[in-house]
């Protein structure tokens, strides 16, 4: 049997990606995990130990905000949602990625010359 590829993401991909969930929609934490894995054709798997931790540094630097609610299945379970300054870092850690990208396209680039 071959070995899984590794998922290894760059630091702050996590909390962009999460970022930019919640700025579809306000959800829970399974919900975002299963979108995250979903929209990458299962190329992402967040798991709990990740993204748990990941969602309390959030709260805590106010990028996120957090509430009580029932699920479909009359479940508790917390609402996560976007606040202006997780706007605001969404918008910097996508520009800091773009620009990361573009070094390695022109590394890329250059051996292919």
């Amino acid at each position: 049997m071959s070995e899984p590829a590794t998922r290894d993401l760059f630091p702050g991909s996590l909390e962009m990606m999460i970022l930019q969930t919640l700025r579809r929609q306000p959800m829970h934490g399974y919900a975002l995990a299963e979108t995250i894995r979903r929209g990458s054709n299962d190329l992402l798997q967040v798991e709990e130990g990740t993204l748990y931790p990941a969602l309390l540094r959030m709260l805590k630097a106010g990028w996120v905000s957090s509430e009580w609610s029932l699920s479909a299945r009359n479940r508790r379970v917390r609402i996560y949602r976007i606040s202006a300054a997780g706007c605001k870092q969404l918008a910097r850690q996508v520009s800091a990625f773009e620009r990361m990208l573009e070094g390695f396209r022109r590394v890329m680039g250059m051996a292919q010359s």
